[in-house]
């Protein structure tokens, strides 16, 4: 933890009506002794008129951090037990999985089971509110028993309960359903960076290397950072590719080392300060020429499918000729036997092994190494090609002294975001767009069409949530909400639009979030996390560097 002094907090006044990013700015100064006053509207969570404290903390010139809490626990809130829905034989999919929304045959079977086997339940309506992409609908059903409880440790008894009787149930606290109108209590950091007066640089870091997770905690102390949230979606799972590797669009100071999901969204990142959200465009290339005293003409040029992940397993989906789809799907890993990935030295100590085939590049681009199988450590400045399936033979022919010219561009907006001081972390779904809701759940890979249980789970009910973007003023707001706690509820998907529209924010995309959610302010960690664990270990974040 940091031991260096901080600026004394202001404690403002529950509900006032100007926003934090929008028409009354926090004014910075490198030599303040006392935070200036801001204000923060009445949030659009729970009934209006709800208690909301506002601590605002100046950080450095052009850096503030508000912390607002907003309500209170209420102890009418029951805990709810919740059923995992077998497929009906008269559903549409008779051998789907167990899932917590069913269509409303399986619901209704399960829920004359339970009434026979002595546990009186219900079927509800879950219901998909509006998006840019999605009309308000009906998922499917759920099934709850009827019974409320006043404590976890009541609904935890019922669920052992149903267990023994042969049915799977979770217990779960009502106060997290999205849309719940409970009074509840939110916790919520919101980190602003004025780049008019900002002084010192704003960027990403990935830490020693990408197939290694850091903390937030870990990743601002090795950049000196004064605050720090999470970035984007990573690789949890070895099954899934390296651990903390982006799973989606990765660049950091100009170096691009992950392509992006489909054309999902981004944070584009400027170190003075600027930041936009954008859907940015990937290509890679590889093009082989022989050397001089060897006969040969220069190959065709090839396209590469990925650079610095694991060749076969795609995160998150949103490639070119993967199983099961080329569309963004969210949490899931598509699979390519046939690849060709370009890696760097920032993948790790060696890149991955496996059968294929490995070409090795110096600096200039000449081949120093052909290995037959893949795995290489890369010294400093060399670069190497991975080949697997089908695709080794398009690099047969490679030999020493030959050159190979590897190119990986990306793009948003006709500019190129390989450039020095540009950084960007991978997001999705984007939450507004020139001021107004744009939720772009099912564009953005967060509606699986064969199991309504993830949108449920993932985009509906309230979540621990990142979310960043960049208000009327022009200035980069990054905001973290503690969720899955009695203390603070979480957000759904369509509620941290809400909260973003309610900041002031003109364009914002939602970052990764869950167990993930972390904000790091002088060496401190703010946000309450959600892991039983602690502080989770995460593949990049954001980072505020102080002059």
């Amino acid at each position: 933890m940091s031991t260096r002094r901080r600026a004394p907090l202001l404690l403002v006044a529950a509900t006032v009506t100007a926003l934090v990013g929008g028409t009354a700015p926090v004014t910075a100064s490198p030599v303040a002794r006392a935070a200036p006053a801001a204000v923060v509207p009445d949030l659009p969570l729970g009934p209006a008129g709800l208690p909301q404290a506002v601590e605002v903390e100046q950080l450095a010139a052009g850096v503030t951090r508000t912390r607002v809490v907003r309500g209170a626990v209420d102890a009418d809130v029951p805990w709810v037990v919740e059923l995992s829905i077998p497929a009906g034989a008269t559903g549409p999919d008779p051998d789907a999985p167990a899932r917590s929304v069913q269509d409303a045959a399986s619901a209704a079977d399960l829920v004359a089971r339970l009434a026979a086997a002595g546990f009186p339940a219900a079927a509800q309506p879950v219901r998909q509110t509006a998006a840019a992409d999605l009309p308000a609908s009906v998922l499917g059903q759920r099934v709850r028993l009827v019974e409320g409880f006043a404590d976890r440790a009541a609904a935890q008894a019922a669920v052992a309960r149903l267990r023994a009787a042969g049915f799977t149930a979770r217990d779960w606290y009502s106060g997290w359903d999205g849309g719940s109108t409970a009074p509840g209590r939110w916790e919520m950091d919101v980190l602003v960076v004025d780049p008019a007066t900002f002084e010192g640089e704003l960027g990403a870091s990935y830490g020693p290397d990408l197939e290694r997770r850091e903390t937030v905690s870990a990743l601002a102390a090795a950049e000196g950072a004064v605050a720090a949230v999470n970035g984007g979606f990573f690789v949890l799972d070895p099954a899934a590719g390296a651990p903390g590797d982006p799973a989606g669009t990765g660049v950091y100071d100009g170096r691009v080392v992950s392509e992006p999901v489909g054309d999902r969204p981004a944070l584009v990142l400027h170190e003075d300060g600027r930041a936009a959200v954008a859907r940015p465009a990937w290509r890679g290339t590889a093009a082989l020429t022989a050397r001089p005293s060897r006969p040969g003409a220069a190959g065709e040029l090839l396209d590469l499918d990925g650079v610095d992940r694991v060749p076969g397993l795609v995160r998150n989906c949103g490639g070119t000729g993967d199983t099961p789809t080329d569309l963004p799907r969210h949490d899931v890993t598509c699979t390519d036997d046939d690849e060709l990935v370009a890696f760097t030295t920032a993948f790790g100590a060696s890149t991955p092994a496996g059968p294929g085939r490995e070409v090795v590049v110096d600096a200039s681009g000449r081949v120093v190494a052909v290995q037959d199988r893949r795995g290489v450590a890369l010294t400093a400045g060399r670069r190497s090609l991975q080949a697997t399936g089908d695709r080794v033979a398009e690099v047969a022919a490679a030999r020493p002294g030959d050159r190979l010219r590897l190119r990986t561009a990306t793009v948003a907006d006709g500019r190129s975001l390989a450039a020095p001081g540009v950084s960007v972390v991978n997001g999705g779904p984007e939450l507004v767009r020139d001021g107004r809701a744009h939720v772009t759940q099912a564009r953005d890979g967060m509606v699986h069409p064969d199991d309504p249980s993830f949108a449920y789970g993932w985009a509906l009910q309230r979540n621990p949530r990142t979310f960043a973007g960049v208000d009327g003023q022009g200035r980069t707001v990054l905001v973290t909400v503690a969720g899955r706690r009695l203390d603070s509820l979480g957000l759904s998907v369509g509620e941290a639009a809400d909260v973003a529209r309610a900041l002031g924010l003109r364009d914002a995309v939602n970052l990764d979030g869950g167990g993930s959610t972390a904000m790091v302010v002088r060496g401190e960690l703010v946000t309450s996390v959600s892991d039983a664990t602690g502080e989770r270990p995460v593949g990049d974040a954001v980072v505020v560097r102080p002059r």
